[in-house]
């Protein structure tokens, strides 16, 4: 269903920085995210100097699938300023969140503005860099977070952040030291004898590894133990399913990195999820302080499930069941109490969400956890009217965390 949605939430507050959030939620409406990026170079051409234009462009470019200029716009708005103020959509300010975020797309950072929208709480975000690590003035801060993801290229940053935050005098989020612990390879070391959990092995393989078994010259369960196919592979780095395929013989992998460019990438086996029906069900989970939520689940005829494509805004009976699970999620959170309390006590990260889905065995299969997942409750309430209350409860969860992290 697609609404109309005009400019006055950019023209309104147009020197202010905005977050993701309202961007988001415009895209989402089926508004025009292209006119809106117009106007704020319209804007921009006015206030040349206005980092906060800069950076908000830089994100309507991002959820545009502009990568490489959203980008270059983000580096411009970092050069004139590192640090920016998301404000409370209600007052008086009763927190201050200092979030630790570092440049780069929609996946690098953890989104938590989508979620705590239109509360009484102030999001401080600072882009940090490992040359210039906390090198400006601290903001004024009740709970610092750390919304960096995990990458190779933010290893370095991880660990310099991790002794510079030793001795720090405020309540932190996801310390720095622990945020590794979520990389596909790690994690499913970690969690490999968790009680009613799967997560396949994920081996992280080089380009040439792949051709030799291609070739022939190696066999698959030669180089990766309790390996065999079908296979999932995607690049190193690679987000959304961005690559990810599922490769049913050696000759497939030829045609893979014909068409996929990387020096390595993640494998592991397929897991066959499908339910009685032969329909898919991916679920995702956010942990706070090892209390599960739920958040959605997409039901899908396609075993690479995501919510957007997965036809939930077309297929009321999808609807249906996605409110059903929903609002009976304590039962599933029972079930696989083990299984949730292991993720949180094997990763030490008080935030972390979790896509996964249930095995006709009865088994709690993990795809991906990561703290970088969005979490929202703007999807249209007429045709999502069981969302609402589902995700304010963590909404509301997050906030009395945040208040008691304060008081400690």
């Amino acid at each position: 269903m697609k609404s109309v949605v005009n400019l006055s939430a950019v023209k309104q507050n147009d020197s202010v920085f905005q977050g993701l959030a309202p961007f988001l939620r415009m895209d989402l409406a089926g508004g025009d995210l292209a006119a809106i990026g117009q106007e704020i170079r319209t804007l921009i051409q006015g206030d040349v100097d206005n980092a906060n234009l800069w950076m908000n462009l830089a994100i309507v470019l991002f959820c545009l699938g502009q990568r490489d200029l959203g980008l270059a716009i983000q580096l411009q708005a970092l050069k004139m300023q590192r640090i920016y103020y998301l404000p409370a959509a209600k007052n008086p300010v009763k927190l201050r969140l200092l979030m630790l975020l570092v440049e780069g797309d929609l996946a690098a950072n953890t989104p938590l503005d989508c979620l705590l929208e239109k509360t009484d709480l102030e999001l401080v975000y600072y882009y940090v860099s490992v040359d210039e690590l906390l090198a400006l003035p601290i903001p004024e801060h009740d709970v610092l977070m750390v919304g960096i993801s995990e990458s190779d290229e933010n290893k370095a940053l991880l660990v310099a952040l991790g002794q510079a935050l030793t001795l720090w005098s405020k309540p932190i989020i996801n310390a720095p030291q622990y945020i590794p612990a979520i990389e596909r390879n790690t994690a499913s070391q970690i969690l490999q004898d968790a009680p009613g959990l799967l997560m396949p092995l994920n081996y992280r393989v080089r380009r040439e590894d792949l051709l030799a078994i291609a070739e022939g010259e190696t066999k698959l369960s030669e180089v990766f133990a309790d390996s065999d196919f079908p296979i999932l592979l995607r690049p190193v780095g690679s987000h959304a399913g961005r690559d990810l395929e599922k490769i049913d013989h050696p000759q497939q992998i030829w045609q893979y990195l014909s068409r996929v460019v990387g020096s390595e990438f993640f494998l592991s086996s397929f897991i066959d999820y499908s339910s009685k029906d032969g329909l898919f069900r991916k679920i995702r989970i956010a942990l706070l302080n090892g209390v599960p939520f739920v958040c959605h689940m997409a039901v899908s005829s396609n075993w690479m499930v995501h919510y957007v494509n997965a036809g939930m805004y077309e297929d009321a009976g999808k609807r249906m069941e996605e409110g059903v699970f929903m609002q009976n999620f304590h039962t599933f959170a029972e079930r696989y109490s083990q299984a949730l309390q292991a993720i949180y006590h094997r990763t030490h990260l008080e935030y972390v969400c979790i896509d996964c889905a249930e095995t006709q065995d009865g088994q709690l299969l993990v795809f991906e956890i990561d703290h970088a997942m969005v979490v929202h409750a703007m999807d249209p309430e007429d045709l999502f009217p069981y969302k609402q209350e589902q995700i304010q409860k963590l909404q509301h969860a997050f906030r009395e965390f945040l208040f008691r992290l304060r008081s400690a």
